[in-house]
């Protein structure tokens, strides 16, 4: 990998700005969702707390993110893609971003649900960045099962 091709990944505005300046940062008092996930090879960790209102929409999310800037700055993007949506919703988000992380092209209705994490494209010219990437959405998944098995 080229140095210059890796400026220019680190270099998007919108992930900088999410690295720089991640959403959604507060602690939850008494979240109804805790999903982790942490990536031992690197030690890229993503800390997801999510409330939701009374027809299961995700009303409140707090992150944190420790690692890499993709990482850091893709689990900011998610929380703010999945916020004020069902729990049905944050799933398709969460494939959206998994396809378009693997070369779909996302439709213009998918990009709007998105957001920002469209931005991630660059990352698909860089395979062992990807992972980075997708970190936030394992957490994700992983706590709306643990969740919904309650």
């Amino acid at each position: 990998m080229a140095q210059n091709e890796l400026d220019e990944l680190y270099g998007d505005d919108v992930i900088r700005d999410h690295h720089n300046n991640p959403r959604n940062s507060e602690k939850l008092q008494s979240p109804d969702i805790v999903a982790d996930a942490v990536n031992p090879f690197c030690g890229d960790e993503i800390h997801f707390q999510m409330n939701l209102d009374d027809q299961n929409r995700v009303s409140e999310v707090g992150y944190k993110g420790v690692g890499c800037a993709i990482c850091r700055a893709a689990g900011s993007m998610l929380s703010e893609a999945i916020k004020g949506h069902t729990l049905e919703e944050a799933e398709e988000v969460s494939g959206l971003f998994q396809d378009m992380m693997f070369g779909a092209e996302p439709t213009e209705d998918q990009a709007e649900l998105l957001g920002d994490l469209t931005s991630m494209t660059g990352v698909r010219a860089f395979p062992i960045r990807i992972k980075c990437a997708l970190l936030s959405l394992t957490a994700l998944e992983d706590g709306i099962s643990e969740y919904r098995q309650k």
